[in-house]
């Protein structure tokens, strides 16, 4: 999987959100200021060619939908971001976020509950599909 250019994550937002849309539901999500139709067309086509998306033909028309969740594309954006920054280490990452914003140890270990939480809800879940 490649890492998406920043416009071609806005798109992928939308398409993420409405699940399937044409080109001009796609822009009509988008802020302003809004990019030429054409330029959302031409973005869509490069995420179809890397993979990201797919197409149903209405006539001359396509409507586009994700073929990567987004909940895989966040993880392996994760896992890049945490290597390239963090060597990988969530304890580095963690560390950062502390220092950088001021956390207090309060703070640090309601962080570290919550994830713990969320980390153990995981497992509940996988085990129940077991």
């Amino acid at each position: 999987m490649k890492e998406l250019t920043k416009a071609e994550e806005e798109i992928m937002q939308v398409l993420w959100q409405l699940e399937r849309a044409f080109v001009r539901d796609i822009l009509d999500q988008l802020p302003e200021p809004k990019p030429a139709y054409n330029t959302v067309s031409t973005i869509v086509r490069i995420l179809e060619s890397k993979g990201f998306v797919g197409h149903e033909a209405f006539g001359k028309s396509h409507q586009y939908y994700p073929l990567v969740a987004q909940d895989k594309y966040k993880s392996f954006f994760l896992q890049n971001f945490m290597s390239g920054y963090f060597g990988g280490s969530f304890e580095r990452l963690v560390s950062f976020f502390a220092k950088d914003n001021n956390l207090n140890v309060q703070e640090l270990d309601k962080l570290l509950r919550h994830v713990k939480q969320n980390l153990d809800e995981e497992d509940q879940a996988d085990g129940n599909n077991a």
